[in-house]
């Protein structure tokens, strides 16, 4: 079996990813800075978008899916007057007006866009389609309609209006949620057309801004010897990404049980008056991920932490 190359190095790196860079791009980069041996990030940033890219280094990747369905901010701009194949100013021109709105008219319009709504993807996303991705039939030239999808908007609003052709906007999404859509479909119910031209994310779960670290910033401290203890202590711990889950803490002994992947009984005055999904603890470290039926704690996903 081949190993890997790099250190077992664990922990969540809250990038912020610069313009230009796909989110694979930029893992790789961390990856390198930190000499780490495994590392994946969570929910894709387009390369035109800025902001939030949590990266999980090591045993933190096996966290991932809590932090991707956790909910995304977003702070964008949407230019008036032209959609694009792509829903942003990358893509062919495919539709323009020379009508644009009134803060009144866009105003009044929001709530259609708040709550549960459906949302049709852009044709340009990572959705598959047959077995293949949206992104690479749209651009083979192949005809193809994606489904629409249930999705979250817990707030918009807009921030600013610079100009007659732009308007700023805040929103807090669901899984899911495509803001590139969001903007097509904005301009499209205005009669007006849109598309994105600046698209920053800000939060991600319960990450937020404060947390993120600049790629040029990470490269400067890892090309430094002396700088190898902060660059350390730019991660959060593992268990970071589970802050929504409630913890249990366990003793020595049923740690070991879980690491096995036995399940442990919780009985007694002492037992836990949970149910579901939690995450177990023994001497401050994290063991395992697993959920509470009938009395017992069944393991999900395993730790290998040291310590």
């Amino acid at each position: 079996m081949r190993r890997r190359k790099g250190l077992p190095i664990h922990g969540w790196l809250i990038l912020d990813k610069p313009e230009g860079l796909t989110s694979t791009q930029a893992v790789s980069r961390v990856k390198r800075a930190f000499n780490a041996n495994k590392a994946g990030h969570a929910g894709t940033l387009d390369p035109l978008a800025t902001g939030i890219l949590p990266i999980a280094l090591g045993e933190a990747t096996k966290t991932v899916p809590y932090v991707v369905d956790g909910r995304k901010g977003y702070r964008f701009t949407v230019q008036w007057g032209i959609e694009t194949d792509t829903d942003d100013l990358e893509g062919k021109v495919i539709n323009r007006s020379d009508k644009r709105p009134e803060r009144s008219n866009i105003e009044a319009v929001l709530d259609q866009f708040t709550g549960t709504i459906s949302q049709v993807p852009p044709l340009y996303s990572a959705i598959k389609v047959q077995g293949e991705r949206a992104y690479d039939l749209a651009r083979d030239g192949a005809e193809f309609e994606l489904e629409a999808r249930t999705v979250e908007i817990e707030s918009l609003e807009i921030t600013d209006i610079p100009d007659p052709d732009h308007c700023e906007f805040e929103a807090l999404c669901g899984k899911g949620t495509y803001v590139r859509a969001l903007a097509r479909d904005i301009g499209r119910c205005l009669g007006v057309c849109g598309h994105i031209v600046s698209l920053r994310r800000t939060q991600v779960g319960t990450f937020f801004e404060a947390d993120t670290i600049s790629l040029d910033k990470l490269e400067e401290l890892s090309h430094s010897a002396a700088d190898q203890e902060e660059l350390m202590s730019l991660l959060k711990p593992v268990e970071t990404a589970l802050d929504d889950i409630p913890a249990l803490a366990i003793d020595t002994s049923d740690a070991m049980r879980l690491k096995r992947g036995q399940a442990i009984l919780l009985r007694g005055r002492d037992a836990p008056i949970i149910k579901g999904v939690v995450y177990a603890t023994s001497r401050g470290s994290l063991i395992a991920l697993g959920e509470i039926q009938q009395g017992q704690l069944r393991p999900t996903r395993v730790f290998n932490l040291p310590g």
